[in-house]
């Protein structure tokens, strides 16, 4: 479900620069929900990548929020992203990555796994011409060296969504159970597509492949004997289930799995936990407005859809980042004591014709930006002003809904609408029987084509 821990990445070292405004923010250190956030890193500036050989460019922005632990005050932030631009050096080859890390040595394995999957995609050939092959060979490679490296990943590990921008096709290759949404224009509404399937134990298809692996599919409370074991039904609406089911050994209490993918989880692997990645496709059209891609601490509570409609509010994507942040850490409190890390990726796809985003706002091509710079690793480096002022008014509606935390739960909608995905590696060739029977979301998809208990272990 949640990670404890996460970290701002970068491939470069971190700038002596400090943001004053970063400062100020991180001057507190108690960690109150209802004070300043704390550790945020975000672009300081709207970036810009062009794809020359479609003519359209991706103007993206991004935001790493560490979770509030009052239990763990000095919990690293676990989460961690890429944006790599001109990958390869090649103009038209763009890469997006969300890395969310879990268990005692989250925050080295999500690192790990994002500068190793950058370095190796680099410098594959076959890149541009196969990625999906690529992926899953860049996958089986970083995972192999996570349990060779010094890094202890018995029971750690990272979840990962990739975007890879390749000319006016996208490919995203998910492991886990962060996620990837394109927002599609349709007559006068705009549509949430996922471009990725949660891989946890709510679905179907992967809970019977971890048991055939011997994994046992359980809750906490069925494990400790308070709910019947036999009962293998939880339904699909993952927000409302406070107490979702996970993975164990047969004979142990460990390792507590609420994911059937990973990179990393040695000991989850030997139960079925898996680094293939599933990859879709979608051909870009002028109908696709822009993408997201985020940490489960902002789908845990929130929709694809409902976040979609948050960015189309924005005229600015780091306003949208800011406010999907507020949103999902809010939504946290409402129902726990404690939020998740959350990060978030926001790149508008710009033509000419379709540069306005936001509802009843364009978004003039005028805008304030940076030229991107080839192949680099883009990292938080602090706020601006304006997006502090964002930030803080999330804070505030903490203060004015603070009854709220001890209220019934709400019944948000969490819309995890299915991919239409095929599995990319060999050994898991055999499409599932409801894949190739969900016609109607299939075509719904239009362009997209996929080629707390101490005697517990629960990795969190």
């Amino acid at each position: 479900m949640g990670c404890y821990h996460a970290k701002c990445c970068s491939l470069l070292p971190n700038s002596s620069e400090e943001d004053p405004a970063e400062v100020e923010l991180n001057r507190s250190n108690d960690n109150h929900p209802n004070e300043s956030y704390q550790h945020i890193h975000s672009e300081k500036s709207l970036e810009i990548a062009s794809i020359p050989s479609h003519n359209f460019n991706l103007e993206y922005t991004a935001l790493t929020q560490r979770g509030y632990y009052p239990d763990s005050p000095d919990k690293e932030n676990q989460d961690c992203f890429c944006i790599m631009t001109q990958l390869q050096g090649n103009p038209n080859l763009h890469l997006f990555g969300v890395f969310d890390g879990h268990g005692q040595f989250g925050t080295e394995c999500s690192n790990f796994v994002k500068d190793r999957l950058v370095e190796i995609l680099s410098n594959d050939p076959t890149l541009s011409k196969d990625p999906v092959k690529a992926f899953n060979s860049a996958f089986e490679a970083v995972n192999s060296e996570l349990h060779e490296s010094e890094i202890d990943d018995s029971m750690s590990g990272t979840t990962a969504i990739a975007v890879l921008v390749n000319g006016n096709t996208l490919f995203a290759a998910n492991v886990g159970d962060s996620r990837g949404v394109i927002a599609v224009k349709s007559g006068d509404s705009v549509i949430a597509e996922n471009l990725s399937r949660d891989q946890t134990p709510f679905r179907k298809d992967e809970s019977e492949r971890v048991k055939l692996c011997g994994a046992r599919v359980l809750t906490i409370d069925q494990v400790e004997g308070l709910q019947d074991q036999d009962i293998q039904t939880w339904g699909d609406n993952e927000s409302e289930c406070g107490d979702p089911p996970r993975l164990w050994v047969q004979n142990g209490s460990y390792p507590g799995t609420a994911f059937t993918r990973s990179v990393g989880d040695s000991i989850a692997e030997k139960i079925g936990v898996i680094s293939v990645p599933e990859v879709s496709m979608v051909q870009l059209t002028p109908s696709h407005l822009f993408f997201v891609i985020a940490s489960d601490g902002v789908f845990e509570f929130l929709s694809s859809q409902v976040v979609v409609n948050m960015v189309m509010r924005y005229k600015d994507p780091r306003e949208a980042c800011a406010a999907i942040a507020g949103e999902s850490y809010k939504l946290w409190l409402e129902h726990e004591t404690r939020t998740d890390d959350i990060t978030v990726i926001i790149a508008h796809i710009k033509y000419q014709h379709n540069s306005g985003v936001g509802v009843g706002v364009g978004v003039s091509d005028k805008t304030s930006r940076i030229d991107a710079k080839p192949a680099l690793s883009e990292m938080g480096r602090g706020l601006t002003r304006t997006f502090i002022s964002t930030v803080v008014k999330a804070c505030n509606s903490l203060r004015t809904n603070i009854s709220k935390l001890l209220c019934p739960q709400h019944n948000i909608l969490n819309e995890r609408r299915p991919a239409y995905v095929v599995p990319t590696h060999p050994e898991y060739s055999e499409t599932p029987k409801q894949w190739s029977a969900e016609t109607s979301d299939a075509a719904a998809f239009g362009n997209l084509q996929l080629a707390g208990h101490s005697s517990l272990s629960v990795v969190l």
